[in-house]
């Protein structure tokens, strides 16, 4: 019964050697996918990007949303200067990389007398009939600067330090303002450096 048991066992552990053998080789069929091999890259999660910036009360609106609006303005048409009467102004700085769901990273207030004579500056800009053609290739911030009057009115003005740099109003609220916007017309010199002075 020993020589019996004993061949058994030998079959049985020959069986399982070419078994194992065969899984760990594979086959030779081409038709079948290569076995893994091993790397020495280690795999590390992709992690989606997470948004720059925070929402606020201030500076509530995602750069798609300030682009977005910028883009749907009509160049020609609006008033040379705006009647507006700014007491303060809260100025949204968005990173020149700033894309889809990314809020404004840096937020500045200015009081009273910065606020109007920032106003100033942006009426200063004579207004542009055709849309820019002609733009640079330079990245920079956009700013939205949302102009406050003593009535809790809004007049929000998207700038571009960069590219095209547009100058536009796009958007005013409050109970009573005017429906007419300023007209676009593009950042100057002293608008993009007033902007550059926190």
């Amino acid at each position: 019964m020993s020589a019996l048991r004993t061949r058994g066992l030998i079959g049985a552990t020959l069986v399982l050697a070419v078994l194992g053998f065969a899984a760990a080789c594979g086959t030779e069929n081409a038709s079948s996918p290569p076995a893994a091999q091993p790397t020495d890259t280690p795999i590390t999660p992709s992690l989606s990007p997470t948004p720059s910036g925070t929402p606020s009360m201030d500076c509530p609106e995602t750069i798609t949303a300030v682009r977005t609006a910028t883009d749907k303005v009509v160049w020609g048409q609006g008033v040379a200067t705006s009647a507006f009467h700014p007491v303060s102004v809260t100025i949204c700085q968005f990173d020149a990389q700033a894309a889809g769901q990314d809020y404004a990273t840096v937020k500045t207030k200015r009081d009273g007398k910065q606020a109007t004579e920032l106003f100033a500056l942006v009426n200063a800009a004579k207004p542009v009939a055709k849309k820019p053609s002609i733009c640079t290739k330079e990245l920079g911030p956009t700013y939205v600067l949302r102009f406050t009057d003593n009535d809790r009115g809004v007049l929000s003005f998207t700038a571009e330090a960069f590219g095209c740099h547009r100058l536009v109003a796009t958007s005013l609220e409050g109970q009573g303002k005017p429906g007419m916007l300023p007209a676009p017309r593009q950042v100057t010199a002293e608008l993009t450096k007033s902007l550059g002075l926190r």
